[in-house]
This record gives structure tokens, C-alpha cells and sequence, in this order.
């Protein structure tokens, strides 16, 4: 009979009821989780007004009604009186039609009455034609009825095999899983002391007493022997240790009765058609031996005797069968496994089972290559029985999130706003209809992919000719990859029609739009028929479609139609673009995004997507709306506000007011509106813009830092020029891609396209803002309001990119700019200040109102502003003011030091011209007297010889020249321009005779000293050339003649301005570059030639007004060339004041010494190390006593520079020692070898490499100067390289073979000197190096060296008659454990704090009674003070047992009480200890331990580990780090639960068990469970 409810409880499997005729209802209700069950199930479920869902296990509260007040379920009830109504129409029908036959038999009864008896003869023929057709029929039915039999027989043989075959290989594999794990369980038994702490303990307090009474006998012993000692021991404890009893009662004996607690538990349970097994290892609480039951101590007797095999298991099922078959007997359980899909079953039957503990492991056998790092095992064979369900509605219209009843944690859409989950998006219409799905349930997705495809390989699934094809069923069809998915159905087109039907026979079907549920897109499938086929038009439809099982239609369709919310078209006119879905699906693509949902409009859902951050200084996600509204292909229906706040840089550390700084003007807007840059001794600062470049030219990573949505304050790192970054600072969207940035650290605006912008990182988002906006003090515009454009483009001129001195005035607040005075250095006067020069030149006025005019200024007053180096001509005068006279002839400056030039042609660096600036005056006289003379001259026929003079036309202009060469064929003479150095071509036309008064040169031909070309080339490279061509030609600089001779050139040193406005070597830049070398001179000439030119400067007299009669003393320079006649005297000017070099800061004097040489070893054989290979084939070794000097070396050397010195210009000729930061950031001790421009050549003292690194990384002071060097350099004996120098190939092979091993090096010669090598020879496993360089060819022996002495003798202790008495210290006393604190009564409430944090639910606690506990009269920390003041008394540490107590050093310095735990490496020992009165532990060298007072054992331990009541892991994570010793946990969670436990707690212990760890509960300063946090955001769940 049909039943009228055939909607059931997933649960139960009992039916959805209404109440009818005073019968109760089990109505369908909701869970908050979004499950549903029927009122019985929920009401059984219920436990204090709480019901935790079966399958999620999320908790719901129930409200005042209980489990009657819960949200009905309105879809299954409206289905269910639907099919209720149904029922009554068709009792309803099934009544009229008995009805209509009643009827209708009476009337045919009285028509037959009245009818005419038929004939006898016609119903005897009627009678033997049914025989006979009744007797073929019956020999029909035998025929079938034989063949079915057979069949069956047949059939039922062949099954019977199959199953059979199946049956034994399913048996064979219980057995493999189970013998492996037995096998596995076994092996973990070798193990199993670990579980006995309590005799462990016992067992080192009884060999702690046995060790104490030992040594009290021999004291006693040798007191008694001679009786004097006893003034010199503790007699009375002595004597007290001899005495103590000893019996069972002072050792806890009952702990070797005690279990470990493990126990193997074994579970089955036989249902209808499967079998369960579970083998499960649990951790309880340790049983008493003697409890242990007999029967299972003979089972476990008998099983030792028996071989391991399939009885075992047999026997093991057989014990169990019983209460297995009980169990399976339950109605209620039937009808569950029946009804419920496989998912839902395992899931029932798991819930249905107790679970384990929290200690308890379980294996699932579902394959055979099993995990073997798993404990239990599982085993489970389901067989599901077909049952009929009614269809629920389908189709796109239910993708609504109130209808997915079936899954996970799905809410109703009012509970459901706001919350972000992660979606994958499948399908894109347009931005306004898009379909996703979310992650959380990929699972259930494959699972129903996988029942899809396994039921389409059936053949019940196929259609067949008398289906029909309905508008709106399911179906199943082919996807885009060819898989099989749930379809429904759009429109269908019958053979002949031209328009869609609404039900259409499957062979007639021309065409079907179907719609795919599960992914959201839809697809139109042509039935395509093949007249000349053999296949049937049912076959051609099954090749596209198939029917769906009535279990497939049960889930809710996966794919959501979603929409973005509040936005529009950009252009409403035509609707959504394509550009429009090719953004969205571009920016989205397959990766996860994270979907807000903000309601429900009609079938969709009101969403954003937002693509995930990169890290924590890019924390704001990529929102799609706000990326599709930037690019323009949509718009907001309102403004949207961004959700997050945006994160700013650090602003910029404003200077202290009223000091001086030294500063940069980066960049110039005005005079109230410019930017400055401090200059710091900050090495970030100094590397940033290197590192940007590094990191952001790279092309790896470049697409996770794309930015494709820039928000206006965001920070970002922007690309200005090519492929130069900076950071920024988005202030504006300009459109077109386009958005206007700030650069921080400059201070200027620009517009940048969006693909050149990049997310910063947090290690140059740390940083501050180096960029300061400023204005100049006590200065206003003239022009009311506004600055002119002259005052503006004036203080660009004097201001930007130039060195300053700068000095805050006054406060200002941050978005005011600071008000600054700018003072520039001049080198002959006062600084001077830059608003003094404006307000001077009438460009700006004073605050103060008064304006200046430049005709109040004294005439005499020479103090005008020029820039640094801005060398600008003027006329020369003497000191009464009157101009001097004009000479044709170079005259050099009265001081040949730091005279300031103009560099005005470059042929390498040993060939350059310069031109003084004192003679700028007399330059452009010339250029006038050679225009007057020669612009009347008309061209002469002269013969041009060479080595003339001659007046050249050059770039319209007349200048002097040399003829270099004799004049070609073609009239075409190589002229060298006298006054720039440079040589050129010209046409005799364009060449005059020059007077004899003119001739000369105002050019000097210079030679840089002290390098050399790189490369071992006698000639410069075209790159170096070049180089100091585009650098200098043209520019000002400083230059300083070593020598003035007649030779040339002349040996100068030049220096020029950079950036920064500091003086530069050129010299040192080409040789920092690598485009020169520096020429080594010895020490003594070094000295001398310093020496001499300090001399010649104190020689030079005082300077003094002299009348211009005496003004023919200066030195004349002769021509450029060399060849001409010496150029005759003539008077000059007075040498003007000797200019001091620019500078900064000046240079500071710093002298150190060499440290001290390395203590050689003895002659003979020797254990080293080999440290470090150069590349002249000298090798450095340190010995095994150096070695360990080295790790207490290195450590003190961090903890005495934990700062970086001040950064200063040093003379770094008279430093020899000094102080490195090595690549990773530690110091070193170094000696200076050589100073190569920016970069010093240093070698690691301990260490003997050899490296160049820039000047900043090196500081001149002494580290440890009383330790020795621990590395020495070795020479091999008796053997010389091939060629007298070691090729590379063969430093290779001593780095491969030598390098960081511990060789055998026999030591031969011991030197003098002992910084020099010694002479050794090395031996690699018994083998001479030497033969195995000779054997290589990279070297030869040297049979010209002088024999080896003769080595010592080994030294044989045996043969010396030692006395070793005394000698040995005294014996470690060996301590027992510490005790641990008394516990809290069972719920008595204690102030707490969190002294370490081993994982969320395990922690150390601390209260203050334990600080109160004395010994003696004395706390734990006044003992430990005492101990700590006077460290060096505390003896090391000889004996390493398993929980021994000691005292170990913290980074803090100082010693705490510890106990060791294991040995975690022999080379070198490393040990790991506990803090036991704080719970952390750590890994430490030998050396940082110290024995323990025995005074300090009997105070007990000052952190009670402890376990949080309430709190476990969760079940499921998706985080990626764990902690590695608990992997269960998140460091997430971790670090969450760190910041709930600052501060003050109050705790609730809970000791139930002495032996097991209390547990407590934490309440926070509100009273509330500290732990809430973590459970609201799923990183734990409640226990």
C-alpha cells in the first residue's frame, strides 16, 4: 500500500507527518547549522536545551519553546500535503469508478434478460477453438518454464563463484591490515618504559640515596683514618647520611604495581549485509597489575603459543559476533542504513559509535598501501539497498542558500549576511549574473561527480523508446570535459516542429537546452541522426543523454547564481560589455575568492569577491566591484566606502629644533612648499633605493604583487623611470589607468599607469617617510599670496639637489611643513643663508615687512652668494679693487692645493686638460682681442708648418691653436685648440696668423696618480675613457699638482662634487668601479712624499697686499706642447686665498695595532680544521683548542657590539686591526690589508678569508684584543706550482678537498716571526697532499728545499713517574629531581599568570604562594641572586642523566634552575633542557651549564603544567603551519591564544587525579572563558 509521506528523516529514516485525527506530527525543523531533522530525532537529541547536529556537530541553543519552537521546514511540509491532496483525489476517483460499474453491471443484467438465447451449435465451436489454442499455449509455457530453470541454476552457479572469489580476497586483505598493524604495535612495545614516569622517578631517588650513602661511607673511611680531617668536613651530616633508615616506606613501591595504562580495545558489529572492525590502541589512566583480568592474561598466553595468522582474527570476530548480532536487530538502525545514502551512513554509523579519547589513534583499512604511521584500524564493507524517493523540485531556481538543505553549515540568508566564505566562480555571464560554488563543499562535489559517472556506466540508465523528455525534468548530459552532470531541462524540439515542447517521445528528439545545474552554465545539444547508420534514434539520444536516479536528484544543485552588488553598466545605454566579462573573468579566474553576501534580490545573491591580500603590510583585499568600477566597465549604483582602513607609512622622523643637520633638497615646489632629506648614518636608508631595485626588477614572484584596484592612500612602491622603483603614495584616480602618486622619499608628484605600480613589502614598508615638507622662515611672497615665477625658478636654482645645513626654527604641526633655515657652506666665508640671498635679490620679503634693495649694499662688500664649485667667472682685482692687466699665458694659483679647474677635454685618465677659474677673466679678454684682430683678416697664403700659431675659426668662434701636423692635399690641417686641449680639423681658409703677444695656453695637460689601467694593459680601455668623458667633460672640480715640473703632464689628484654635495676622488671611483687599479707604493716613499708636501706647505709665506710692480714672481706654464719655445715671463696677479675642501663632516684620526699573533702548535702531528684557502695557495688551519675558543669568541663578541657604531670618515692608512660586519650580519674581527676608493680589502683574522667590502661595513677598534688570533697560515713543504703561481683549477681543488675538514697537518718548521707561515705537510686519510697535487699536475716537488728537521719524539706518559694525587676535583654530586608544588584544592579559585605556552590547552601556570615558599629562611629568587652574583664559583657540569637538575644560562645572561632532557647532537653537544620554573625549553651548549647547589632542589618547581578544561584542537584546519611537536594545533591559533593570556587570569583547578595532569578553567578580568575567541573563529572548538 502507498503511503501517503514518503518525505523521511535522513536520521531515522522515519516519515515527515502531519497531525491527522488527534495524531501527533513529526513535522521537519531546522537547525541553526542549516541541517533538518524530524521533531522526534531533535527531541531524542536534546541535552540541557543544546542540540549538537549529527553531522556537522555545531551546537544550536533551543529557544523558550524547546525543540517545538525550532523554524519548520516549509518546503518539505508544502510536498508533503501536496502529496497528501494527491492521495484524496485518486481515493476519490477509485470511488466514482466502482460507482460507474455497479451501474453499469445492472443495466448489462437486464439487457441479457431480455436478449435471445444464443445457439447450442455456435458455443460448442467457440469452446473447441479455445482448447485448442489453450493447448499450444500450455506447451509454450513448459518450453519457457524448462529454460528458465536451467537458467537459473546456471546463473546462480556463476554468482556464487564470483561472490565467493570476492568474499576471500576482501578477508585476505582484513588479515594483511591486521597483521600490519599488530606488527606495528609490537615494534612501538621496545618503547614502552617511556610510559612509567613514576618508577623512573623512584628509581633516581633510590640511586640519588644509594650515591649520597656511598660517599658519606668513604668520607667516613677517611676520617677515620686519619682523624684530622674531620676539622675539615661535616661531621654531623656525615654522620646523619650513615644513620638515615631506609625501608619501603620512604620509596613509593606501589608504582612497579601500576600499568602503563595502554590498552587494545576491539570493537565489531555485524549488520544486514556488513561487517564493522575496529582495532584501536587507547591511552587511559594506568591500571593496577593485580586488576588485570585472568581470562585475558590466558588469552594473552595462549596467543603467544599460537602462530600469527587467520585464526587469530577469526577468533577475534567469533567473541564479538554475539553482540554484534544484537545490535544489528534494531529497527530503527535497519531502516537507517537502508534509506540513507552512502555518505549519509558512514556518517550515522560513526556518530551512532562511542568516541575514542583524545589520546586514542584510528587507521582506516580502505586501501591497501596504508599509512604506517597510523595506530588503529577500521574496516568496512557497505552494501546499499535501492530505495525510491519522491523527486524535490529542481533547477536554476534553487540555488537560493535557504532551499540547500543537504549542505554544510548552510544558513538562511538572514543568519547568513555579511559573512565571507570562499567560493570558486564557475561560470560568468556578466558581472550582474555569475555563478559560483563554494569550496567547503568540494568534497560532496567529487563524491557526487563520481555516483554521476559510476551510474551512467549502467545500463538502467539509458532511455528507452517509451520514455518522454519533459520542459523542466532532470536529466543527465555531457559537460566540457566529457564527464556526466545533473542537467535541467530548458526547452525541448521535436522531428517537424519548429518551436520548443513541452513533452517529446526520446526518439523524436531533434534538439534539447539544458541547463547545468552544478556549474550554471547552459548548453544547447543537436540530435543528430545518421540515415546510413545502423543505430537506433533511442542510441543517438543516450549518446548525449541519460536518465537520473531519483538518489542523484536528492542533492541541492551546487552552482549559486550570483551578483554584484549595486553595480551597473558604464554605459546604461548598451547594457553589459564584453570587455565587462573579460575583466571579471581575468582578475578572478580559478583561484579561490572570498564572497561577502549582503541579500538576496529575487534568485540571486547580492555578493562582492574579493581576491586574497599578499601579506600583513598588504592586508586589504582586492575587491572585484571597486576593480571593475577603476577600469571603467562598470559603475556604482551609490558611493561604496572601502570596508577596511587603509595602512600609512610611518611619517617622516622630524629634526630636533634649533640644531644643525645636514640635508638634501630632493625636490622644490616653492619657497614655503619643498622637501628635504636628512642625512643619517642609518644603513637601511642608505640601502633602500639598491634594494628596491633588487627586489622589484627581479621577474620571479612579479604577478603576486600586481596591483590591479589602487585605493586612494594606499602604499605601493611606483616605477618613475624605467625600471627604477620608488615608494609612494597613491593621492588621486585621473582615469584611463591612470592615478597621480607621491614619492615619500623624495617628495615629488607624478601620473603613473596602474601596471607600473606594485604592493610594497613589509620590509621596506617598516621604514619611515625620508622625505620632510619644510618651508623657509621669516620670508613671504612680494606679490601677496603667490610666488612669482622668477623667485620660484631662482630658489630651484640655488636649492634643489644641493648639500645643506639646515635648522628647525620653530614647531609645526604634521600637516603643516616645517619651517627650516638653509645654510649653504662656503668655503672662503660665513655660511650663508639661502632666504638672505632671496630676500637680497628682491625675489621675497622678510617677515617683518622691511624689503631690501640692492643699492643700500656697500660697494666694497665682495661677500656675495655663489653655490659650492659653481666656478663662474669674474673679473680678477687686486686688493685695492682695480682690474689687473691681461696675460696671454697660463699662471697658476699661488697654491697648487685644492685650486678649483674646469675639465675642458679627456683623452684617458693619464691624458686630460684643464682650465684654471682664476683665469676665466683673461680667457674671455682673449676671446675679444681675437675677434677685433681677425675679423678683418681676410685668408693669407701661408705655409702652416708644424708646432705655429695660429688664430683658428672653431664653431663660430675665434680661439688659438698649435698646428700639429704639416697641412694635407686637401688644405686640411689637424689643429690642437691651445686653450682646451682638444684637437680638431679645419680648412686653411679657416686659419690666421696669431701676433707673438697673443701666443700661449690657458690648458694644462694633467695625469691622474696613484692608479693604473685595469686589466694588466699598459693602455686605458675605451670604457674608462669614456666613463670619465661623459662624467667630467666640462665640469668643476678641485685639483691638487703634486709636482709642478716641466714635464707633461702633470701629476694631480682631481676631485669632484656627487649628489650629495660631497668631495670625490676620481682616482678612488675608477678604481671602486673596476676600471683602475691602484699603484702600491712602499711605506717609506709614502712617508717621504707626504712628509715633503707638508713642508712645502708651511714653507709657503703669509700672505700680504702687494703693489702690481711686484706681481712678475708668479710660475709660468709652458705651452701644451712640449716642442715649442719656452714661454717668457710675464707678470701676474696675487695668489688669491688657498680654498678649503668641502666636507661634510671632517675626517677623523684613528690608529689601532694589529692583534695579537696566533699561538703556534708544537713540531710534530697535529689535529686542525682548515678554515679558509687563498688564492696564492696559503692555507689558515686553527687546532681543536682554537676551535672552541672560537664558539666563546663569536658569543662574546655579539653580546658586546649590540649596536652599530656612529658612521665617520676615518684615515684609514694608520688602522691595522678593526672591527667587520660579516654577510650575515655578525661581527668579526679583521685586519685592514688594503683601501681601494669605497671599498677596503680585509682578511678575518680567525677565520683567514680574504674579502672587498664597502668602507661602511668596517669600524676601527679592537674586539677582544687580549685573545690571540685562533687561525695561522700553513706553507706546504718541498713543493712549488706549476708556472711559480697556483692556477685556479688548483685552489679548487684544495678548497674541495681541505676546506671545513679536520685534517692530520704535520708541523716541520716553526717561523721567527709568528705572523709568518709555518711550513707543514698535510695528510688526507694517510695521503701527502703534495702527492696529491703532484699526482693532479698542479704542482712539483721541490727537490732544491732543505731537508725537513728531525721531530720530536712522541711524549710516552708511561715512562714518567706522575703523581696524579690531588689532581682530580671533586666528584659531581649526583642530585635527584625536583619536586613539584603542591596542588589547589579540588575548585578552589587562584590568581594566576601564564608563564609558558607549550600549546592552546597546555600551559605553565604560576600564583603567587609560590614565590612565598622559603628554605632556610630564604626565597627561591634571593637564592638565585646569590647564585648569579657570584657565577664564576659555580663548577661545570660533568654528568648528562635523563632529568637531571642543573643550572642553565639564559640569553638574559644569567642562571636559572633547569632539568635535561636528551642529547639532541654529539658534534658539537647540544643538549635540550627544561626551565622547570617557567616550562620553556631550550637547546644549549655544555658550556652554559653549571652544577646545581643541593640547596636549591628542595625548593619545589615554579610552573604547574597544566591542561584547559573546554578547549581542543579542531577536527578539520585549513591553515598550513602547525606547530611541529603538535601538529593538531595552528600557529595561528597559537598566537591567538598568546595574546588572550596577557595579564591577570583567575583559574578554577580541577584535580581529580593525582597522578594525571590538572585540569583548570581560565576566566579572563570579565569573568568570561578566556578561550572564547578562538572557538567563535573556528581556529579551536569546546571539548
Amino acid at each position: 500500500m502507498e503511503q501517503p509521506n514518503v518525505i523521511i528523516c535522513y536520521f531515522c529514516g522515519n516519515s515527515y507527518t502531519l497531525s491527522e485525527n488527534e495524531a501527533e506530527d513529526n513535522l521537519p525543523r531546522t537547525l541553526m547549522c542549516g541541517h533538518i531533522f524530524c521533531t522526534s530525532c531533535l527531541q531524542s537529541m536534546e541535552c540541557d536545551n543544546v542540540i549538537k547536529c549529527p553531522e556537522c556537530e555545531v551546537e544550536s541553543s533551543l529557544p523558550e519553546d524547546g525543540v517545538l519552537g525550532l523554524q519548520e521546514d516549509a518546503r518539505i511540509i508544502g510536498l508533503i500535503y501536496a502529496a497528501k491532496m494527491n492521495k484524496k483525489r485518486r481515493l476519490n476517483k477509485s470511488n466514482n469508478r466502482r460507482k460507474l460499474r455497479a451501474l453499469s453491471s445492472d443495466t448489462n443484467g437486464n439487457t441479457k434478460d431480455a436478449e435471445q438465447p444464443v445457439t447450442n451449435e455456435k458455443s460448442e465451436r467457440a469452446v473447441d477453438e479455445a482448447l485448442a489454442t489453450a493447448a499450444e499455449h500450455l506447451a509454450k509455457l513448459e518450453h519457457l518454464h524448462q529454460t528458465l530453470t536451467t537458467g537459473l541454476v546456471e546463473q546462480v552457479k556463476k554468482e556464487q563463484a564470483r561472490l565467493k572469489l570476492e568474499i576471500y580476497h576482501a578477508v585476505d586483505k582484513v588479515i594483511h591490515a591486521t597483521h600490519k598493524w599488530r606488527d606495528m604495535q609490537l615494534s612501538k612495545l621496545n618503547r614502552l618504559d617511556a610510559h612509567f614516569s613514576s618508577t623512573h622517578t623512584e628509581v633516581c631517588r633510590v640511586k640519588a640515596r644509594l650515591a649520597s650513602l656511598e660517599t658519606a661511607v668513604q668520607k667516613a673511611k677517611k676520617v677515620r683514618s686519619v682523624p684530622f680531617l674531620e676539622l675539615y668536613s661535616d661531621w654531623q651530616q656525615i654522620l646523619r647520611t650513615l644513620q638515615a633508615p631506609v625501608d619501603n616506606q620512604s620509596f613509593n613501591m606501589k608504582c612497579i604495581t601500576m600499568g602503563c595504562g595502554l590498552s587494545v580495545k576491539f570493537k565489531c558489529q555485524f549488520l544486514n549485509q556488513s561487517v564493522e572492525l575496529i582495532l584501536m590502541m587507547d591511552e587511559g589512566k594506568p591500571n593496577n597489575l593485580s586488576e588485570m583480568p585472568c581470562h585475558l592474561q590466558q588469552h594473552i598466553s595462549d596467543l603467544a603459543q599460537k602462530p600469527a595468522g587467520h585464526g587469530h582474527v577469526e577468533s577475534l570476530v567469533s567473541s564479538y559476533s554475539h553482540h554484534s548480532h544484537s545490535k544489528a536487530k534494531s529497527p530503527l538502525r535497519r531502516m537507517s542504513q537502508r534509506r540513507m545514502s552512502p555518505k549519509r551512513r558512514s556518517l550515522a554509523s560513526r556518530c551512532a559509535s562511542p568516541s575514542p579519547t583524545r589520546s586514542s589513534r584510528r587507521y582506516h583499512c580502505k586501501t591497501s598501501s596504508s599509512d604506517n604511521a597510523a595506530a588503529d584500524v577500521v574496516i568496512e564493507e557497505l552494501i546499499e539497498m535501492e530505495e525510491q524517493y519522491v523527486t524535490p523540485p529542481t533547477g536554476p531556481e534553487l540555488a537560493k542558500e535557504k532551499r540547500r538543505s543537504r549542505r554544510r553549515g548552510s544558513l538562511d540568508l538572514s543568519t547568513r549576511r555579511n559573512v565571507a566564505q570562499w567560493v570558486v566562480v564557475t561560470h560568468v555571464v556578466n558581472p550582474a549574473h555569475f555563478y559560483v560554488r563554494y569550496a567547503a563543499e568540494k568534497r560532496e562535489s567529487d563524491i557526487l561527480s563520481k555516483e554521476v559517472n559510476a551510474f551512467c556506466k549502467l545500463d538502467t540508465s539509458c532511455f528507452s523508446s517509451a520514455d518522454n523528455v519533459r520542459t523542466g525534468s532532470m536529466v543527465l548530459a555531457k559537460g566540457n570535459q566529457g564527464l556526466w552532470c545533473r542537467t535541467s531541462v530548458l526547452e525541448v524540439f521535436q522531428n517537424g516542429c519548429n518551436s520548443s515542447v513541452d513533452v517529446c517521445p526520446v526518439d523524436q528528439v531533434s534538439r534539447i537546452c539544458v541547463f547545468f545545474i552544478d556549474y550554471g552554465f547552459t548548453k544547447s545539444l543537436a540530435i543528430e541522426r545518421n540515415v546510413l547508420s545502423t543505430a537506433s534514434s533511442v542510441d543517438v539520444v543516450n549518446n548525449h543523454l541519460r536518465k537520473i536516479h531519483t538518489e542523484l536528484v536528492r542533492f541541492a544543485p551546487q552552482a549559486i547564481r550570483c551578483s554584484l552588488k549595486d553595480l551597473v553598466p558604464y554605459d546604461l545605454t548598451r547594457g553589459w560589455s564584453k570587455e565587462a566579462q573579460t575583466a571579471f573573468c581575468q582578475v578572478v579566474g580559478s583561484a579561490l575568492v572570498e564572497m561577502t553576501s549582503f541579500g538576496q534580490d529575487r534568485d540571486a545573491l547580492l555578493v562582492d569577491l574579493s581576491k586574497a591580500p599578499v601579506g600583513p603590510s598588504n592586508d586589504i583585499p582586492i575587491s572585484i566591484r571597486d576593480y571593475l568600477v577603476f577600469i571603467e566597465v562598470a559603475r556604482f549604483y551609490y558611493p561604496v566606502k572601502p570596508s577596511r582602513k587603509q595602512l600609512k607609512y610611518y611619517p617622516a622622523v622630524p629634526p630636533k629644533l634649533h640644531t644643525e643637520h645636514s640635508a638634501v633638497v630632493t625636490h622644490v615646489n616653492s619657497p614655503d612648499d619643498f622637501y628635504i632629506q636628512l642625512q643619517t648614518d642609518n644603513m637601511e636608508s642608505s640601502l633602500l633605493k639598491a634594494k628596491l631595485q633588487e627586489c622589484y626588477n627581479a621577474k620571479s614572484g612579479e604577478g603576486e604583487l600586481l596591483v590591479y584596484c589602487p585605493i586612494i592612500g594606499q602604499a605601493c612602491v611606483a616605477r618613475f623611470e624605467e625600471n627604477v622603483w620608488y615608494r609612494a603614495e597613491v593621492i588621486g584616480h585621473l582615469g584611463d589607468r591612470k592615478v597621480e602618486v607621491r614619492c615619500i622619499d623624495f617628495g615629488f608628484k607624478t601620473t603613473v599607469l596602474v601596471s607600473d605600480l606594485r604592493k610594497i613589502k613589509d620590509e621596506f614598508f617598516s621604514l619611515p617617510a625620508l622625505a620632510i615638507q619644510c618651508c623657509l622662515s621669516d620670508v613671504l611672497p612680494l606679490a601677496g599670496e603667490t610666488w612669482s615665477d622668477a623667485c620660484v625658478k631662482r630658489f630651484f636654482s640655488l636649492a634643489h639637489d644641493k648639500f645643506f645645513t639646515m635648522v628647525v626654527t620653530e614647531k609645526s604641526p604634521k600637516t603643516k611643513p616645517l619651517p627650516i633655515k638653509l645654510l649653504e657652506s662656503n668655503p672662503t666665508d660665513l655660511p650663508t643663508d639661502i632666504a638672505e640671498v632671496l630676500i637680497k635679490e628682491q625675489l621675497v620679503c622678510s617677515k617683518n615687512g622691511l624689503k631690501t634693495n640692492m643699492a643700500e649694499v656697500p660697494a666694497n662688500d665682495g661677500a656675495i652668494w655663489d653655490p659650492p664649485l659653481d666656478l663662474s667667472g669674474l673679473e680678477p682685482l687686486d686688493p685695492t679693487g682695480t682690474a689687473v692687466e691681461f696675460q696671454p699665458r697660463l699662471s697658476l694659483p699661488g697654491s697648487l692645493k685644492d685650486a678649483k679647474v674646469r675639465v675642458s677635454h679627456i683623452t684617458s685618465p693619464s691624458s686630460f686638460y684643464i682650465q684654471f677659474i682664476q683665469n676665466d677673466s683673461q680667457l674671455k679678454r682673449l676671446k675679444e682681442l681675437l675677434n677685433e684682430e681677425c675679423e678683418l683678416l681676410e685668408p693669407q697664403d701661408v705655409a702652416w708648418e708644424p708646432d705655429m700659431f695660429c688664430a683658428a675659426h672653431v664653431n663660430q668662434v675665434w680661439e688659438r691653436g698649435l698646428i700639429c701636423s704639416k697641412v694635407s692635399s686637401a688644405d686640411i690641417a689637424e689643429v690642437m685648440r691651445c686653450d682646451h686641449g682638444n684637437k680638431v680639423k679645419l680648412h686653411v681658409s679657416n686659419l690666421r696668423p696669431l701676433s707673438a703677444s697673443l701666443e700661449g695656453s690657458f690648458a694644462l695637460e694633467c695625469s691622474l696618480t696613484d692608479i693604473k689601467p685595469a686589466g694588466g694593459q699598459p693602455t686605458w680601455t675605451a670604457t674608462a675613457c669614456d666613463f670619465m668623458r661623459d662624467y667630467l667633460s666640462g665640469a668643476s672640480a678641485v685639483v691638487t699638482v703634486h709636482e709642478m715640473t716641466d714635464e707633461r703632464p702633470v701629476a694631480v689628484t682631481l676631485m669632484c662634487t656627487h649628489k650629495m654635495g660631497e668631495l670625490v676622488s676620481i682616482s678612488d671611483h675608477l678604481a671602486c668601479k673596476g676600471l683602475a687599479l691602484r699603484e702600491r707604493k712602499p711605506v717609506l716613499e709614502r712617508y717621504v712624499e707626504d712628509l715633503a708636501f707638508k713642508e712645502s706647505e708651511m714653507a709657503v709665506p703669509p700672505e700680504k697686499p702687494r703693489d702690481p710692480q711686484s706681481s712678475d714672481t708668479n710660475i709660468q706654464a709652458e705651452t701644451p706642447k712640449c716642442t715649442a719655445a719656452p714661454l717668457p715671463a710675464c707678470p701676474s696677479t696675487p695668489p688669491p686665498p688657498r680654498p678649503t675642501p668641502r666636507s661634510a663632516r671632517p675626517t677623523e684620526k684613528v690608529k689601532t695595532d694589529m692583534y695579537k699573533p696566533p699561538e703556534l702548535p708544537q713540531l710534530g702531528h697535529n689535529r686542525m680544521t682548515i678554515s679558509a684557502i687563498r688564492e696564492d695557495g696559503l692555507i689558515y688551519a686553527r687546532t681543536d683548542t682554537a676551535g672552541c675558543h672560537l664558539e666563546q669568541l663569536r658569543d662574546k663578541i655579539q653580546q658586546s657590539m649590540k649596536t652599530l657604531p656612529n658612521q665617520k670618515p676615518y684615515t684609514w692608512k694608520t688602522v691595522q686591526g678593526c672591527a667587520v660586519i660579516g654577510p650575515d650580519m655578525l661581527w668579526y674581527r679583521g685586519q685592514l690589508l688594503e683601501v681601494q676608493g669605497g671599498h677596503v680589502k680585509v682578511q678575518y683574522v680567525d677565520y683567514g678569508q680574504v674579502e672587498n667590502i664597502p668602507v661602511v661595513h668596517v669600524y676601527p677598534c679592537l674586539l677582544c684584543e687580549d685573545i690571540p688570533q685562533l687561525c695561522m697560515a700553513c706553507q706546504l713543504y718541498a713543493i712549488k706550482p706549476v708556472g711559480d703561481s697556483w692556477h685556479q683549477d688548483a685552489v679548487e681543488l684544495l678548497n674541495e678537498m681541505l676546506l671545513h675538514r679536520r685534517v692530520d697537518v704535520s708541523v716541520l718548521k716553526l717561523p721567527t716571526d709568528l705572523r709568518r707561515p709555518l711550513t707543514v705537510e698535510i695528510f688526507l686519510d694517510g695521503l701527502s697532499l703534495n702527492t696529491i697535487l703532484c699526482q693532479h699536475k698542479h704542482a712539483l716537488m721541490d727537490w732544491t728545499a732543505p731537508p725537513a728537521p728531525p721531530l720530536p719524539p712522541d711524549s710516552i706518559l708511561d715512562i714518567w713517574d706522575i703523581d696524579t694525587e690531588g689532581l682530580l676535583g671533586p666528584q659531581e654530586v649526583m642530585l635527584g629531581p625536583f619536586s613539584e608544588p603542591g596542588l589547589p584544592e579540588d575548585g578552589q579559585r587562584l590568581n594566576v599568570r601564564v608563564r609558558h605556552l607549550q600549546t592552546p590547552n597546555e600551559l605553565f601556570l604560576w600564583w603567587e604562594d609560590m614565590a612565598q615558599e622559603t628554605v632556610d629562611g630564604e626565597t627561591l629568587d634571593q637564592c638565585m641572586s646569590q647564585i648569579n652574583a657570584d657565577v664564576p664559583s659555580l663548577l661545570p657540569l660533568t654528568n648528562f642523566p635523563h632529568g637531571g637538575p642543573c643550572l642553565a644560562e639564559y640569553i638574559d645572561g644569567n642562571f636559572y634552575r633547569a632539568k635535561m632532557l636528551k642529547i639532541i647532537s654529539a658534534d658539537p653537544v647540544q643538549i635540550l633542557i627544561q626551565h622547570v620554573d617557567f616550562g620553556s625549553n631550550d637547546t644549549v651548549p655544555t658550556n652554559r651549564l653549571r652544577q646545581m647547589p643541593a640547596k636549591l632542589l628542595r625548593f619545589p618547581v615554579q610552573a604547574l603544567k597544566v591542561r584547559v578544561a573546554g578547549l581542543k584542537a579542531p577536527s578539520t584546519s585549513t591553515e598550513d603551519q602547525v606547530l611541529p611537536y603538535s601538529p593538531q594545533w595552528t600557529v595561528k591559533a597559537t598566537l591567538a591564544m598568546i595574546d588572550l593570556l596577557l595579564g591577570d587570569l583567575t583559574a578554577v583547578f580541577q584535580c581529580g587525579d593525582a597522578s594525571a595532569e590538572p585540569s583548570v578553567s581560565l576566566y579572563n578580568q570579565e569573568g568570561e572563558f578566556v578561550f572564547l575567541p578562538l572557538l567563535a573563529s573556528g581556529l579551536a572548538q569546546h571539548d
